[in-house]
């Protein structure tokens, strides 16, 4: 009888951490397609901003042009989660590339339609940021759970694999240069 009841705790425990596993899994990729979703308006942001400044900032064209190209690898179908999360790191670099040389150009400062792009654009950042917070802290939770005992004899049975979180890039940890954005 105590057999029974010690094999009915041990498959209750493996039901349990199974579930467990399982649920973070389904929360990251579930967090995942809200980051997808917001990036997606990011996306289809891009283009019109790029046509609306293009005209004016000749000597950004180098940059309007990585940004048109990094939208484009972004919008490849069946790219990774981290290969998205890399792409996502650099458009951000890109787009604060484009939205500081907008303070360069009194016209486009001036533009009515540009204004309401950098405004959509502040707004979907904000939701990029909200996005990946929600998702790094459900990755960790996921990663955690993978790597604890004993859930990691679990998480190595199901083949689970690490996720990555979003990183920011070394061009954004860097103090902003007040001194410098004053002097144009």
């Amino acid at each position: 009888m105590t057999l029974f009841i010690i094999l009915g705790v041990i498959a209750l425990v493996i039901v349990l951490m199974y579930n467990s596993l399982i649920g973070k899994k389904n929360q990251v990729e579930n967090i995942f397609a809200g980051v997808d979703a917001v990036l997606k308006k990011r996306y289809d942001l891009i283009p019109n901003l790029i046509a609306s400044v293009s005209k004016y900032m000749e000597f950004e064209k180098s940059t309007l042009e990585k940004v048109t190209q990094l939208r484009s690898e972004a919008n490849k179908p069946n790219l990774s989660d981290n290969e998205k999360v890399k792409l996502d790191s650099q458009i951000s670099s890109a787009l604060g590339s484009i939205m500081v040389a907008v303070e360069n150009y009194p016209e486009l400062k001036s533009n009515e339609n540009v204004m309401n792009l950098q405004h959509n654009l502040t707004e979907i950042e904000s939701q990029i940021s909200a996005a990946r917070r929600a998702y790094n802290q459900a990755v960790t939770d996921y990663n955690n759970a993978r790597e604890m005992f004993p859930t990691n004899f679990m998480a190595s049975l199901m083949n689970l694999q690490r996720k990555d979180v979003f990183v920011i890039n070394e061009d954004e940890r860097k103090n902003v240069d007040v001194k410098g954005l004053f002097h144009t």
